[in-house]
């Protein structure tokens, strides 16, 4: 009876949902030269298992260095004619489908040592503190990247996704700019203020905003931890979140998908409250919860060499019902079972995740 919550209906503008269950987005890089077609069969199996909705892997928008593998998916040039059959076989299946819009910045691959066709770009030349990597981009290249944000966006509407969504977490590129660690100019561009240094995400969604209109939804990722740093934070009190995110909100985002180490880890001392249960309560709007979702543990362990073994989902349940958060978007339980939501309806058992299984599907 508590999973009966994870099987409501959700809408926000476009984005319609037949439930509060997401695939989450996982980097497979498994699209030689960004094309999406193979991706349509992973996907489809996973809305017939019960997804409500598919967030893709990660997708580049039209910059040279967007991506750090060179198969990561695109959203531009010759991937643009695969992109229809691939959300048609998703809608057919009975699910919505958004891209994620992901540049990487200076942030690497694990291990990898591939070079895109230009240098990577960041804020200020840094993959991570004192680490350096690529260029520092000119105010040239921050415009023409907030374009190529707002033109995959538009392409996303055209050819009949249900929504987008911005990643600006995990230590990329968008992330970079609003870490203090990663972000050191001194132009318009940076500054001492977490509202100085988020200017340039700020611009790229308000660029979005207008290249799609007003009632096609966005979404946008957010996490406090950082792939070089898990212990990051760049807010450490509700007063200071709403401070950062209500400008988001007021520039067009309609749902925040805030990434944990662990969905149900409080964020702030004196409360049981998770970071998106507290972006909710502060700012109004609704939240996807990610980290952890019907998993023991985190990820991080299974680059370890650690499995993780499912649990129960009741206390998640009950937390979506009580307002908490609005969706839950599943990671690792959906590359152990595609049919996961169905598995969890049923009250049927679930797989552990093993350390191959993720690396099959990595979310970094």
């Amino acid at each position: 009876m508590a999973a009966e919550a994870l099987f409501r209906p959700f809408a926000a503008r476009s984005l319609r949902t037949p439930n509060r269950i997401a695939m989450a987005s996982m980097a497979r890089w498994a699209s030689p030269g960004g094309d999406p077609a193979p991706l349509a069969g992973f996907y489809r199996r996973r809305v017939e298992g019960g997804a409500g909705l598919i967030l893709t892997e990660g997708v580049n928008p039209d910059r040279p260095a967007a991506g750090n593998d060179p198969t990561s998916v695109k959203l531009h040039g010759p991937a643009l004619e695969s992109w229809p059959a691939v959300i048609a076989t998703v809608h057919d299946a009975g699910g919505a489908i958004a891209p994620q819009l992901w540049h990487c910045g200076a942030t690497a691959k694990p291990g990898q040592r591939w070079r895109p066709s230009a240098p990577f770009e960041s804020p200020s030349g840094l993959q991570a503190p004192g680490i350096e990597r690529g260029v520092v981009m000119d105010g040239a290249a921050v415009e023409e990247t907030i374009a190529a944000f707002a033109r995959a966006a538009a392409d996303a509407r055209r050819l009949g996704f249900d929504g987008v969504e911005v990643h600006a977490g995990h230590g990329y590129l968008l992330d970079q700019f609003l870490w203090a660690a990663t972000n050191l100019r001194d132009d318009r561009w940076g500054g001492a203020s977490l509202a100085e240094r988020s200017r340039f995400p700020l611009e790229v969604v308000k660029a979005v905003r207008r290249a799609v209109g007003p009632d096609f939804a966005i979404l946008m990722r957010i996490s406090q931890w950082k792939s070089a740093d898990l212990t990051a934070r760049l807010v450490r009190t509700p007063a200071e979140l709403e401070a950062w995110l209500a400008p988001f909100v007021e520039a067009g985002v309609d749902v925040i998908n805030v990434s944990q180490l662990r969905w149900d880890e409080a964020e702030f001392e004196g409360s049981p409250l998770s970071l998106a249960g507290w972006v909710k309560k502060t700012l109004g709007v609704p939240t996807i919860v990610a980290g952890g979702v019907g998993m023991a543990g985190d990820f991080i362990g299974a680059f370890s060499g650690r499995s993780a073994e499912p649990e129960p989902v009741d206390a998640l349940a009950q937390r979506l019902a009580e307002g908490e958060f609005d969706m839950v978007a599943v990671g690792r339980g959906m590359l152990a079972d595609a049919d996961w939501a169905r598995r969890v309806a049923g009250g049927a058992r679930r797989s552990a995740c093993t350390p191959q299984m993720l690396l099959a599907g990595v979310d970094l």
